[in-house]
């Protein structure tokens, strides 16, 4: 359902009589509140029939992301994010959201996301069909590992049209 709102723009514009010389202001002890014109303006969308409608709202991708390893009680903890479909890679989306995706060695020597080292990796639980096809690059740096692992920054999360959740295990070379 579409709304319409309108939003009301407020410009303040001095009084004309509060314009007063330098001299007549130096010799008032007080401080005097100087009056102010309001002038009110509405904008509004044009709805008139030969305006383009206004854009349909983007597919948003929703993403869960599982802690690499159980908590005491037995249960991984999950971080959420939202990203747009087809505008991110799962690497950019982690990096925002501050969650953890190198081991020890990774830390130490990723390549900053150019595909030249493959220690970002991620294993998709869930949502797999919402992400692009593996590149020749995860083939390669993945070719023993299982298909549901991926290389984050190799990873287009969604493809502009379609919408859904993905579920992401952190770190899956730690899940034991």
């Amino acid at each position: 359902m579409a709304s319409t709102s309108s939003a009301t723009l407020f410009s303040v514009l001095p009084h004309p009589t509060a314009a007063t010389p330098a001299s007549a202001r130096a010799h008032s002890s007080r401080h005097r509140p100087t009056r102010s014109a309001i002038r009110c303006s509405s904008a509004s969308p044009d709805l008139s029939p030969g305006a383009p409608a206004p854009a349909p709202p983007k597919p948003l991708i929703e993403l869960e992301f599982l802690a690499p390893k159980p908590g005491a009680d037995g249960s991984y903890s999950v971080d959420r994010a939202t990203a747009v479909s087809g505008d991110k890679l799962l690497r950019d989306i982690m990096l925002e959201n501050k969650l953890e995706m190198y081991a020890a060695y990774g830390k130490l020597m990723n390549c900053g996301g150019t595909g030249s080292c493959g220690t970002c990796i991620a294993e998709i639980i869930d949502g797999k069909e919402l992400l692009n096809e593996r590149t020749a690059t995860e083939n390669r740096y993945l070719k023993k590992k299982p298909e549901s692992w991926r290389l984050t920054c190799q990873t287009i999360v969604g493809n502009k049209e379609n919408s859904g959740k993905v579920v992401v295990q952190r770190l899956p070379q730690w899940k034991k």
